[in-house]
């Protein structure tokens, strides 16, 4: 397959490395990535600035693309410009960290893959449980095998897949669950401070809340050591909500 891998903690990211070498032993693969960490952007885009791309030689000497971007920015400009043809697949990763519940919305992990998906390339998105996650390797064989499911079955249209692992040796995960996003609201504040001039300026904290043991939803599924694969839809419309809306008579 042709693979282009990304992700939004910078192309030197070990679990973006982790899947390149995993996947460049039997893939022709890409790497466009931010040269920065970019968590939590979303999915913006550059507008009012240039876009910079760099060559960079990987660990055994193969090129990749440094992009002073975002990480929806990385996948729009590998299909416009940096690439001879479409890839066969995408995948964003490995963050370091679940990309769980609300935070879906935030992260520039999943962002990439999105954008993926609204070109109609199959993508996913890939984390590990943990801010100082270290089985890499196992999550990026894990992947490299769901790829395969990929590529075999299809995705639906507009559709990319989000996957947690837990941050453990792979015979102790508990096994596979395809469950939904969990939307509880984060549990999070605003700490006020005062900067050596005496203007303020909030420093922002955030966690995820807890969640009960009901194994469909994505951060409990991964919150019992199982792996979370969530299938998630580019297109946001609430369809049941259109006929009702309708009668307003607005």
């Amino acid at each position: 397959m042709k693979i282009l891998l990304t992700n939004d903690d910078g192309i030197w990211a070990k679990g973006l490395l982790a899947l390149y070498n995993r996947f460049r032993e039997n893939h022709d693969v890409t790497v466009v990535a931010p040269d920065r960490e970019r968590s939590a952007v979303g999915h913006a885009i550059t507008l009012k600035t240039p876009l910079r791309v760099a060559k960079v030689s990987l660990n055994n000497g193969d090129k990749g693309y440094a992009v002073n971007g975002t990480p929806a920015d990385c996948i729009k400009l590998s299909i416009m410009e940096l690439l001879d043809s479409k890839p066969d697949m995408i995948i964003s990763g490995i963050n370091p960290g679940a990309n769980v519940g609300i935070n879906v919305h935030y992260s520039g992990t999943v962002a990439a893959a999105r954008e993926a998906a609204l070109y109609d390339i199959p993508s996913l998105a890939v984390s590990l449980d943990g801010f100082k996650a270290r089985h890499y390797t196992e999550a990026a064989f894990f992947t490299e095998t769901l790829s395969a499911k990929i590529m075999e079955h299809g995705l639906p249209p507009k559709t990319f897949l989000n996957v947690n692992i837990p941050d453990m040796p792979a015979e102790q995960t508990a096994g596979v669950i395809i469950g939904k996003q969990s939307l509880l609201p984060l549990d999070e504040a605003f700490e006020k401070r005062n900067d050596p001039r005496d203007y303020p300026y909030f420093w922002h904290s955030c966690d995820l809340p807890k969640i009960n043991n009901n194994l469909d939803v994505d951060q409990s599924i991964i919150s019992n050591n199982y792996i979370s694969i969530t299938p998630i839809r580019c297109d946001t419309t609430a369809h049941g909500f259109i006929e009702e809306l309708k009668g307003w008579n607005i």
